[in-house]
């Protein structure tokens, strides 16, 4: 066991230096807002692909209605990916605040797609007529502010890509809880990634890009084949071709709000999706950052393991447990005050063990085999 506690410590100072990394980045980009003077000149198209969202999309759509944006500079599109509920129903009853349908099964080519997302969202992009294309999730909601701060940050910086943040809406019970924080620490890391013009992260619940870049790198094309990484796959392609023009809005206007998984099988199946676009990535320094990571997490499994078998080895384990908390905490906390989850900060040292453990099984299992999104089996 020795030699796992010598190459357990040896990962865990790369990690600390990673964390050092994205630290640096979360403070070199400043909390920012839009002026009140400003006055936006980019037309926007929000494009929501929904599937089965009955419970969610009158809400959303309400959100994105009530948005502080000039009504002649802004289009709204769903486009009903296959739905068997009332979610095309209720799309059409809020038509009259200028909501705009499309249902995929009256579009030609509607059949068997591996990546459905994608092309629901490539179908909206086709229809839509704004500069700027913003895509949302359709349990999402934003503050009134939301698309004004997109448009701020796309105008001020010439940005052809900015990735908004997101949080899980507060809710109660462990598994919130530890979905938040989970998810909280990626957005910090996007943040701090865009700061350092460094690897590419996103997340498709709080995106906005320009149509025109979009077409320059042929959509989806090359991914298309890939069910999940209509987010990152796609900032992938277009950091590649505009080079230093990716942002991070980071403004507490600009902040969505995203329902956490219902269930632990639920969320299980959310991060292995997600998970599972990581063998596509094109970036060696998100390659390497990710092996770093689960590596590291890997060992301290092994440890977390041997102190079950051995009374020796539980003090070695609570040791690495609280010296990878240690590292990590200084950057979440100043993430949680961010997003206004501080309150949450007490129980990320007992989620430790839990975190390491999802870390390994998600990132194992994502890598082979099929997963279940929204009732299709999908590769």
């Amino acid at each position: 066991m020795i030699y796992v506690y010598i190459i357990t410590v040896v990962l865990l100072w790369g990690y600390a230096l990673l964390i050092g990394y994205y630290n640096s980045g979360w403070k070199k980009e400043p909390v920012q807002a839009a002026p009140g003077s400003f006055q936006p000149v980019t037309s926007i198209s929000v494009i929501i692909p929904a599937r089965n969202e009955e419970e969610n999309i009158g809400t959303c759509l309400q959100a994105v209605i009530a948005q502080n944006y000039p009504a002649s500079l802004l289009e709204i599109v769903v486009v009903d990916d296959h739905s068997s509920d009332r979610t095309a129903d209720i799309v059409r009853q809020a038509a009259p605040a200028g909501i705009r349908l499309l249902q995929m099964q009256a579009l030609p080519g509607n059949g068997a797609h591996n990546a459905p997302k994608k092309r629901a969202i490539e179908a909206g992009i086709d229809k839509a007529g704004g500069t700027l294309i913003v895509t949302t999730d359709a349990d999402c909601m934003a503050g009134k502010n939301w698309l004004r701060q997109l448009a701020w940050t796309h105008e001020e910086t010439g940005a052809q890509m900015v990735a908004g943040p997101v949080v899980m809406t507060p809710g109660k019970g462990w598994l919130t809880a530890f979905e938040t924080l989970d998810f909280i620490s990626l957005q910090g890391i996007t943040a701090a990634a865009a700061a350092h013009n460094s690897h590419s992260m996103c997340n498709g619940a709080n995106l906005a890009y320009t149509k025109t870049a979009f077409r320059q790198v042929n959509g989806f094309e090359g991914i298309d084949h890939i069910a999940s990484g209509d987010d990152m796959l796609l900032m992938q392609k277009i950091a590649r071709a505009f080079p230093g023009q990716v942002r991070y809005a980071k403004s507490k206007e600009a902040i969505v709000e995203t329902r956490p998984a219902t269930g632990i099988r639920a969320f299980l199946r959310q991060r292995i999706r997600w998970a599972s676009k990581a063998r596509f990535y094109r970036e060696p320094a998100l390659k390497a950052v990710l092996l770093l990571v689960y590596l590291c997490n890997f060992s301290l499994l092994l440890a977390i393991v041997a102190a079950f078998f051995s009374v020796n080895a539980i003090f070695p384990a609570l040791l690495l447990l609280l010296l990878k908390t240690a590292v990590e905490w200084v950057f979440m906390w100043k993430v949680a005050v961010f997003f206004n989850r501080a309150a949450l900060m007490p129980l990320f040292p007992l989620f430790q063990p839990l975190h390491i453990l999802y870390t390994v099984a998600a990132g194992t299992f994502s890598q082979f085999g099929r997963y279940e999104w929204k009732g299709r089996k999908l590769n």
